[in-house]
């Protein structure tokens, strides 16, 4: 399922031009979308949080979770201007209280992604968001991290999309997903 938040193309057009494309990095083969340019860009920046809190309204969470590390840029901004709290899923040995943990596949290696057990209550609706769809491997081991705690997983909304990569046919069916700029 895709959000109904549309994003005229003039300005997607504009965003993309913002972000730097660095090769080989993290490793040979792999083209880098460095976000930071974008996020340098204050007119940009702003307009990617209002994008995000637009399409985040229409799916009334209670909490927005943000992925370590660049999800927490965005996800606290949208959970600040939607009123509500802000939900850290981090790498391992970050959080100080009980966690669930999961272990997943990467496009170029494994990660563990960790949440505080009690981060949102029972039944509660957590919005996700992160800076980049690539291949799913970690958008999805944070579904299965809010569900774990109980929470229910109101949607997933990312920056950039790369669409090459099919990722968002990796995450749960049903799932709500919102992606500002599409590669």
């Amino acid at each position: 399922m895709t959000s109904g938040t549309m994003i005229n193309q003039n300005k997607v057009d504009w965003l993309k031009s913002k972000i730097r494309d660095i090769p080989d990095f993290p490793k040979k083969g792999i083209v880098f979308k460095d976000l930071t340019t974008l996020l340098n860009d204050h007119e940009a920046f702003n307009f990617v949080v209002e994008a995000l809190t637009e399409n985040a309204r229409g799916l009334k969470p209670d909490y927005i979770a943000g992925i370590e590390a660049r999800g927490f840029i965005l996800a606290p901004a949208v959970a600040h201007k939607l009123g509500i709290g802000f939900i850290p899923i981090r790498k391992p040995g970050k959080l100080p209280h009980t966690v669930e943990k999961i272990s997943y596949d990467l496009e170029y290696g494994s990660n563990t992604l960790e949440i505080h057990v009690d981060a949102a209550e029972k039944g509660k609706r957590v919005l996700i968001i992160d800076d980049l769809l690539a291949t799913g491997g970690t958008a999805h081991a944070a579904c299965q991290l809010v569900e774990k705690i109980g929470a229910k997983v109101a949607g997933m909304s990312f920056l950039v999309e790369l669409d090459f990569l099919s990722g968002r046919n990796n995450l749960p069916k049903g799932v709500e997903i919102f992606s500002i700029i599409h590669y």
